[in-house]
C-alpha cells in the first residue's frame, strides 16, 4: 500500500502540462518557430586566449624503449611522414598482466587527416590513432583486446612521444 502512495505523485507529474510548444501557450519574446539561443562562455575560460590547434599532416620519428615506475615496459618504432604511417611496431608489457603487440603489417591505414588512423585487418574494431597534442604525439589503441595477452589491454594507456626528440614518455 505504501508503494502505491509513492507512485501516485510520479504518475501525476508525468501528466502535468509543462507549457511546451504542444501545450498551446506561446512566449511573447520568441516568434513562432524561432527560438533564441545564446552561448555563454564558461567562467574559467572567459579571460583565456585559447586558440584551436592547427590541422596539419603529422610528421614524427620515434625509436624508443622505456620502463615506468611500476615496471611496465614499452618498445616503440614509429615513422610517420606527411600523415602516412611508414613504420609502426609497438610492444607494451604490463607487469603481472601480459603483453600487447602491434605491427604495421597487421593494420591498414584508413585515414590521414585530421589524424592517421590504422584499422586492424583481422580484428574487427581494433584501431590505432595518432595525433599531436602540443609538443607531444599520442599513439592510442582502441578495441584491441585480441592483440594482448590476458587482461593486459585493460591496463594499456596511450604512448606519449616527444615530437622533437622522438623519446617515449
Amino acid at each position: 500500500m505504501r508503494q502505491v502512495w509513492l507512485l501516485l505523485p510520479l504518475l501525476a507529474a508525468g501528466c502535468a502540462d509543462m507549457g511546451g510548444p504542444e501545450s498551446g501557450r506561446s512566449d511573447a519574446s520568441t516568434t513562432a518557430g524561432e527560438q533564441k539561443i545564446e552561448s555563454q562562455p564558461l567562467k574559467h575560460l572567459k579571460n583565456r586566449t585559447i586558440k584551436p590547434q592547427v590541422t596539419r599532416p603529422l610528421n614524427v620519428r620515434a625509436k624508443c624503449a622505456g620502463k615506468d615506475g611500476i615496471g611496465n615496459l614499452t618498445h616503440l618504432e614509429l615513422i610517420v611522414k606527411d600523415a602516412e604511417v611508414k613504420s609502426f611496431a609497438a610492444q607494451v608489457s604490463m607487469k603481472d598482466h601480459g603483453t600487447c603487440r602491434f605491427n604495421l603489417q597487421d593494420f591498414e591505414q584508413t585515414e590521414k587527416m585530421p589524424q592517421p588512423l590504422l584499422m586492424h585487418k583481422r580484428e574487427s574494431g581494433c584501431s590505432v590513432r595518432m595525433w599531436e597534442q602540443g609538443p607531444k604525439v599520442m599513439v592510442a589503441f582502441n578495441g584491441c583486446q585480441k592483440s594482448c595477452e590476458g587482461d593486459a589491454f585493460s591496463y594499456l594507456w596511450p604512448i606519449m612521444i616527444e615530437a622533437k626528440t622522438g623519446r617515449c614518455k
